[in-house]
């Protein structure tokens, strides 16, 4: 009886041990956790979209929409043991709500080579995420690391110093790297592992060239065609910059 009850203690010590596990950890002081560890509650789906486009939809019409996108994230987002995994297909991981100025903090992995992913800002793409190693992507310069604002026009002299990141500062694949990006009205500061990749730069529109960033809007995990992993999503709010 002592055998069987020690052994029962054991099991329901693994499962409590288990459990802690799925649980995100706890958010840094002024932070708010956007991910429970367990489940996508807080998030919805969406697809790569114009902002003025979504807004200009009718309400019912977005409601259908919303409804579809939900039911792709649901078949292509998944969470095990307190990370958010996708399957390289479907809607991008949306927040449930819009965001203006911000620090946004999140680990992301490549749990494969040759994986190209982002974060979109307010709904806009994006500070990149890629394999430097990929020999597909050099044309492209991934060998320059992640964490640059990609979709910064190379011809535009305000944009172009954002494109690419100032360092290198990416793990090796299958490593946890770890991503604070602070938004501030046009600009954007992105460190990748302790390391400042974008100093203070403004990103583009990538919708409409030339004309200001939305003041709010959603923050995106990109898919394009191959997994990624993400965990620990923590925002602080920041008063918003002067325009």
């Amino acid at each position: 009886m002592r055998h069987v009850s020690c052994l029962v203690g054991r099991l329901v010590l693994a499962s409590l041990l288990l459990a802690a596990a799925a649980v995100a950890d706890e958010p840094p002081q002024g932070f708010t956790a956007l991910f429970n560890g367990r489940d996508l509650a807080g998030w919805r789906g969406r697809p790569q979209l114009d902002p003025q486009k979504e807004a200009a939809t009718p309400a019912d019409e977005r409601s259908r929409l919303q409804e579809e996108w939900n039911r792709d994230l649901a078949m292509h987002w998944s969470v095990t043991d307190g990370v958010i995994a996708n399957d390289g297909k479907g809607v991008y991981l949306t927040t449930g709500r819009d965001y203006g100025d911000f620090e946004f903090l999140l680990d992301w992995r490549l749990p494969e080579p040759c994986v190209d992913s982002g974060v979109y800002l307010r709904g806009i793409p994006q500070v990149q995420i890629w394999d430097p190693a990929c020999e597909r992507d050099l044309k492209h310069g991934c060998e320059k690391g992640s964490g640059g604002l990609w979709n910064n026009p190379a011809a535009s002299p305000e944009h172009a110093p954002a494109r690419f990141p100032l360092v290198k500062a990416d793990k090796p694949v299958g490593e946890w790297n770890t991503m604070k990006i602070t938004m501030r009205g046009e600009k954007v500061s992105v460190v990748l592992n302790g390391k400042t990749v974008v100093d203070d730069q403004p990103m583009a529109n990538l919708f409409h060239r030339g004309e200001p960033l939305p003041e709010k809007g959603p923050i995106q995990i990109q898919v394009h065609g191959a997994p990624i992993h993400v965990r620990n999503l923590f925002i602080r709010e920041l008063p918003a910059a002067p325009r």
